[in-house]
């Protein structure tokens, strides 16, 4: 996750970015990064109603684009900065990815992290070869940590966005989806700091000056949005997009991405979970949430998209197990195959056979099955039921609440938000 920068100053040395720089780094990073598909989708297709192609930049060895930028930055160094190491402050993508590539190429990689940064990031980065300095307790006080070992110790700070050399890495993906699909028409990007928008719509705009470039934020996280509209949107909360989760995008990338993008779209947390949900079923492809935003905002924008040959990027596919199952759970709640009934029930014997008579009749999993007699409204000899419950579709479930009420039972479903 690239946490949020409250200061973020583009190196000064590099200011501008061009086509020909992303042409050059994808000559440089040729053959050490996966070459990853861009496929269509006929299912999605049929869904959105727009011509919908994928970029898996899931496939990659770590699992998200950021390698592109990370090993174009190193490639750029000098033998005496390569020798004496490179640092970054991250605890996502941009860690490993930094760290793989630096550890093959035989560079000195530390990678600042907070403390609090979950153990098994600590354990993937320093399974690729990065050394982790756990310092701070936010992300912002391993941030300045890292500059200060940048001046001790003589190293060489690799931003994970807001750099040209990064930036330029990331917009290779643009030109691979372009040379395999040369008539796109519409790319939808996702935005936390800029780093890969600003290298994509760099390269999209100059092969296809009319193509059309969409920016996508959580809509917990509308930080380049705010800077780019002018608005003032609140920014914070636990989102599934922790990829994009950017309290102040960069100085440079917005710089481009103000002339480049022309559209901006928000998206909620139940369309990411939803997209991500998608993807897993219908490609049978693991994304993020932040990979999955490009496909959310699709979803949530039908009619800007019917019609139209859209690229999405699959950005990154780490995401914690555990709560790659909530999200399918959830997901299963939303749609009507998983649900909870709430019921209450006279407290004697026989009353909650007669219930699970009416599930079997209407051929309805029950699941697990939760008793409440203390903490409820009810007389003391009632008593209310939960039965968590799993179906074919949602008519299948309103046809048992439905024979449940025409039983004389009062039923409530509990809601997933």
């Amino acid at each position: 996750m690239e946490q949020p920068l409250l200061k973020i100053a583009a190196e000064p040395e590099v200011a501008t970015l061009t086509a020909e720089d992303i042409r050059a780094a994808a000559e440089r990073i040729m053959g050490k990064i996966v070459r990853t598909p861009t496929l269509y989708s006929t299912t999605l297709s049929a869904i959105t109603g727009a011509e919908i192609w994928l970029k898996f930049e899931n496939l990659q060895f770590t699992a998200a684009y950021k390698e592109r930028g990370a090993l174009n930055a190193l490639l750029l160094l000098d033998e005496a900065r390569k020798s004496r190491g490179v640092i970054a402050a991250s605890a996502g993508n941009h860690a490993q990815g930094l760290s793989y590539h630096g550890t093959r190429l035989g560079v000195p990689v530390t990678i600042v992290m907070p403390r609090t940064t979950p153990t098994v990031k600590v354990m993937q980065t320093e399974s690729v070869g990065g050394k982790v300095v756990l310092e701070g307790e936010s992300f912002d006080e391993a941030y300045a940590h890292a500059r200060k070992l940048e001046t001790e110790l003589g190293l060489t700070f690799i931003h994970p966005f807001d750099h040209p050399h990064v930036a330029a890495g990331q917009g290779t993906v643009a030109l691979e989806m372009l040379e395999d699909v040369p008539d796109l028409d519409t790319l939808v990007l996702p935005i936390g700091g800029g780093g890969l928008a600003t290298g994509m719509c760099t390269a999209a705009r100059a092969i296809n000056p009319d193509i059309r470039l969409v920016g996508v934020e959580a809509q917990l996280y509308p930080s380049m949005y705010n800077l780019l509209k002018g608005t003032s949107l609140p920014i914070g909360g636990d989102t599934l997009a922790e990829g994009i989760a950017v309290f102040s995008p960069g100085q440079f990338t917005s710089s481009v991405l103000r002339d480049l993008l022309d559209e901006f779209l928000l998206v909620s947390e139940s369309g990411i979970e939803s997209a991500l949900a998608l993807l897993l079923q219908i490609e049978k492809t693991l994304v993020e949430g932040a990979g999955a935003t490009g496909l959310a905002a699709v979803m949530a924008n039908r009619e800007l998209f019917a019609g139209r040959k859209v690229g999405i990027v699959l950005s990154g596919g780490n995401i914690d197990t555990r709560l790659l199952a909530n999200v399918l759970l959830r997901d299963l709640a939303r749609s009507g195959r998983l649900a909870r009934l709430r019921i209450g029930l006279q407290d004697r014997a026989g009353a909650l056979f007669k219930v699970a008579k009416v599930f079997h009749e209407h051929n309805v999993n029950i699941i697990e099955v939760f008793h409440q007699r203390i903490f409820t409204h009810l007389p003391a000899k009632g008593l209310v039921t939960e039965i968590e419950c799993e179906a074919r579709d949602k008519d299948q479930l309103d046809a048992l609440v439905a024979a449940l009420r025409r039983e004389g039972y009062e039923v409530k479903q509990v809601e997933t938000e």
